[in-house]
């Protein structure tokens, strides 16, 4: 069994919200950590300084393409971040309960 970390960032925390609860409700990801940031980056050819929401989504690795699926249906940006990190290694009881709780 792969599994993975999935990242994603929204604007407001209603979103970041309503994604994770889409996400478990549905059994995609086992667990979601929210937390507040400060992004810099450069959109059309500006410099950007925004706070977002960080969403990190450990789930099994199959489970990107649900996984991408829900983001984009839930989130409001034209061009949302979402990227796949493999858990390469990890607590063989936190990866079982991965394992457990998801699809």
């Amino acid at each position: 069994m792969s599994y993975a970390l999935v990242m994603t960032t929204t604007s407001n925390l209603p979103e970041a919200e309503a994604i994770a609860q889409a996400l478990l409700s549905d059994r995609w990801a086992a667990c979601i950590q929210v937390m507040p940031i400060t992004s810099y980056y450069t959109w059309q050819g500006e410099y950007q300084r925004e706070g977002e929401y960080l969403l990190l989504i450990k789930a099994k690795a199959a489970h990107f393409a649900q996984i991408q699926a829900t983001i984009q249906a839930n989130h409001s940006y034209q061009v949302p971040e979402i990227i796949q990190i493999p858990i390469v290694a990890g607590s063989d009881a936190y990866l079982e309960w991965i394992n457990l709780v998801s699809r």
